[in-house]
């Protein structure tokens, strides 16, 4: 793997969710790419920055069309960065590491996220399963 070509011996990639949600538990910050596994992250209260880049041609693209100030969904729900963002050329390793630093320096900036997004996943969290929700939808549409 990359890891081990690059010489890295303190990072690892787990695939196991049984494993991936055990060192979640234990885990004091996390940096994360934007989607469900951010999602996963603010479940178990865990603060973060959010990292993510893809190349030009695509960002061109989802800039012309979309029209979100943000990548991650809980800052694009409240329109308000909740969890910084690093995106495009400001996802670089010096920019990684400033922001991790001064986060893990700023105990009230931890606090203050990891309460907006518990709010944030209250305003959000349904009674019922999703399949539910969508057939109440689906039912909705067809009669």
């Amino acid at each position: 793997t990359i890891l081990k070509k690059q010489n890295i011996s303190n990072a690892e990639v787990i695939s196991n969710d049984k494993i991936k949600n055990e060192i979640l538990k234990k885990s004091i910050f996390a940096v994360v790419k934007s989607g469900t596994v951010s999602l996963e992250v603010c479940k178990f209260n865990i603060p973060s920055i959010i990292i993510y880049k893809m190349n030009f041609i695509n960002y061109f693209l989802a800039k012309l069309f979309l029209k979100i100030k943000f990548a991650n969904m809980l800052n694009i729900i409240k329109n308000k960065e909740i969890i910084p963002e690093l995106i495009q050329k400001d996802c670089n390793s010096d920019e990684i590491f400033k922001s991790v630093y001064y986060f893990l320096n700023k105990p009230e900036l931890i606090q203050k996220q990891i309460s907006d997004v518990k709010l944030t996943l209250n305003e959000i969290k349904s009674s019922s399963s999703s399949s539910l929700e969508v057939s109440k939808i689906l039912l909705n549409y067809l009669t």
